[in-house]
């Protein structure tokens, strides 16, 4: 690992709008909910703001449009700490997103409409590659074109950067994406998407973690929810357990405060199952809380509750 701390993200913003209800309306019904919020969201920048809190050095690379929803997301990564390097659009609105919460038990549902970061092209990568090629870590995800995502990657591991693609939403990928991933992070429902079986017992998540190992990439994490998550790699396969830091509110964003937790604990040197239990403890405290930036831990919480698991 890199003396260097720096995290680089390539990702979109979406205003998340949260309904909160039993159930999702069938088609031509209206249901009451019972709560609402509006925040700032997409997988890219909760996962800055993750990493952020958590104590890493972090550069977002996004676009917004110049809108109250922009000006949401720059006022975000202020408060955060996070470095932005976003470009404001003045013909495109910010992307939002709608997300169902169950009321029950915090389990979500998400459409995300990506707006100005669908825009995100290989020339935004290109402008930012001196910030990319001198990052310790280079993270990204599939909710902006995958062109772009293809080409971060491949300046980060050219440059010998460590390279996090969170496959999500899942799609088809081409081979080619693969090795040029140190490490491979779905979730279990992406997971059997990409690999074509299903991801529900120990078993089945290490034939998947297999499988990618086949298709290159140099470790595959899968986040489990409850279960945790594995760690997989041709000589370690290590489920790392869950922790528990109070009632689970809001699953939302989960596996962005894991990401974020993970990318930061790697940048500091951490042996990547550590960086996996950070991961997880980060996780564990947002889904006590609503929402998914909002909900983000910061480094004293996550700290405190790691020596107690």
């Amino acid at each position: 690992m890199s003396a260097r701390r720096g995290i680089v993200i390539l990702g979109i913003f979406a205003a998340d709008t949260a309904y909160k209800a039993k159930r999702l309306p069938r088609i031509a019904e209206t249901i009451m909910g019972s709560g609402f919020a509006l925040g700032p969201g997409g997988k890219g920048s909760n996962q800055s703001i993750a990493a952020a809190k958590a104590g890493g050095e972090v550069t977002f690379i996004s676009r917004v449009g110049r809108d109250p929803f922009g000006e949401m997301a720059l006022s975000a990564y202020k408060a955060a700490g996070v470095r932005a390097n976003v470009i404001q659009m003045d013909d495109v609105p910010t992307g939002a997103a709608f997300i169902f919460v169950n009321e029950e038990n915090g389990d979500n549902a998400i459409i995300v409409a990506a707006g100005a970061a669908g825009l995100i092209g290989i020339e935004d990568v290109d402008a930012n590659r001196q910030d990319i090629e001198n990052a310790a870590i280079f993270m990204t995800q599939l909710e902006q074109p995958i062109e772009a995502a293809i080409h971060g990657l491949s300046i980060a591991r050219a440059a010998g950067v460590t390279t996090i693609l969170n496959p999500a939403p899942a799609r088809p990928l081409p081979d080619d994406i693969y090795p040029l991933c140190d490490f491979f992070a779905p979730n279990e429902v992406e997971a059997a998407e990409i690999v074509g079986h299903p991801v529900e017992t120990d078993e089945q998540a290490r034939a998947a973690g297999d499988l990618l190992l086949r298709k290159g990439v140099g470790a595959a994490i899968i986040t489990l929810g409850a279960r945790g998550a594995l760690y997989h790699t041709a000589t370690t396969s290590e489920f790392v357990p869950a922790f528990s830091a109070g009632k689970v509110v809001d699953t939302t964003g989960a596996g962005d405060a894991f990401l974020g937790g993970f990318a930061t604990a790697l940048s500091e040197g951490r042996d990547p199952v550590e960086a996996v239990r950070f991961g997880c403890a980060t996780a564990a405290i947002a889904v006590t809380r609503p929402g998914t930036a909002p909900a983000m831990p910061t480094r004293a919480e996550i700290d405190a509750l790691l020596p107690r698991v």
